[in-house]
């Protein structure tokens, strides 16, 4: 049942150890300085995300070319991510919980402001289509834990062993310190969030992770909040974010960056006061990171970080590019 339908009849009826190898799908290539274009044209069909995911920026690329609408893109585009086994901050292949336990968050948004999200599901390798199930066929916006797990097998999902034996083996060695240090653009590189505009010039967006490593059973960080690690206005543009979660959360991160953008900032400006922001609240802090990227209705991009070492990926006619985040502290 859609959920209009859905939501119509209801109302009738009642009313640690961390490898420093880089994502498996992320090639060496070396990122390049983003410059603002005071003049930019109109761009789109467009696609941009956290991180040098190329493969996924491709996915969503190649839908986009093809006539897809920008949700299509978002939810594509971030499944190869998911898929990847390599990736230990996505998806199968995720690191686990303290207690050995994968648990994914994911959530999407549409171009009429529809979301839909999931947090700390289990033994489901596609969160971010589970979410979009939840936007799609049911009246609410968020599902968690068990609720999530058996709302995706009646939707048809298979049951999937999330826990590779890398990780496990990685989750088994840092046991034996138990000691919890998130790892400055390692641990932290954990999450892919997806903007794309299609030809009709509609956005969406999609966010999934499998959180912080070995975190605590329960934790949720912002990537499957709405208006934190993602958000969009069809309107103004779009944003998401990876990094601590906690503290992108404190500030509701994206909603914030999409708000300057309405008042007239470039999402390049937008971007640094969202981290402005958040290092004014950490003021003596410089021990972890966040990054945002943003997007604008015109197809014009920004990204901006605290530490040195974040890039994100675009995506349109203009060529494939891995672009080099500046960042708060240099």
């Amino acid at each position: 049942m859609k959920r209009r339908n859905f939501l119509k009849n209801s109302s009738a009826a009642t009313a640690g150890l961390i490898s420093t190898t880089l994502l498996g799908s992320c090639k060496e290539e070396k990122a390049v300085p983003v410059l603002k274009n005071e003049n930019a044209e109109v761009v789109r069909p467009i696609v941009i995300c956290t991180w040098n995911f190329l493969n996924a920026s491709a996915k969503a690329w190649e839908v986009l070319q093809a006539g897809g609408t920008s949700l299509d893109a978002v939810e594509q585009g971030v499944m190869v991510e998911e898929d990847d086994r390599n990736n230990q901050t996505v998806g199968t292949g995720g690191r686990p919980d303290r207690d050995g336990n994968v648990t994914l968050d994911a959530c999407i948004m549409d171009k009429d402001g529809n979301c839909g999200a999931v947090l700390a599901i289990q033994n489901i390798a596609n969160p971010i289509s589970v979410a979009r199930k939840v936007m799609e066929d049911t009246p609410h916006v968020m599902l968690a834990g068990k609720g999530a797990e058996q709302f995706a097998y009646e939707k048809g999902f298979p049951k999937a062993d999330l826990l590779t034996e890398k990780s496990k083996q990685e989750w088994l060695e840092w046991k034996k310190t138990s000691e919890y240090k998130p790892i400055i653009n390692i641990e932290n590189h954990d999450t892919i969030g997806m903007l794309a505009i299609d030809k009709n010039g509609d956005i969406s967006g999609g966010c999934t992770t499998s959180g912080m490593a070995y975190k605590m059973a329960g934790r949720v960080g912002d990537s499957p909040i709405i208006g934190a690690g993602l958000f969009v206005d069809n309107e103004i543009g779009g944003a998401t974010a990876t990094g601590v979660g906690e503290e992108v959360v404190r500030t509701v991160g994206s909603f914030l960056i999409v708000e300057l953008m309405r008042q007239g900032k470039t999402p390049q400006e937008a971007c640094e006061e969202g981290v402005k922001r958040i290092m004014a609240k950490n003021e003596g802090r410089d021990d972890f990171q966040i990054g945002f990227i943003a997007i604008n209705k015109n197809g014009e991009t920004g990204g901006y970080c605290i530490q040195p070492g974040f890039s994100y990926r675009t995506y349109s006619e203009e060529g494939h590019r891995n672009n080099l985040s500046q960042s708060f502290l240099s």
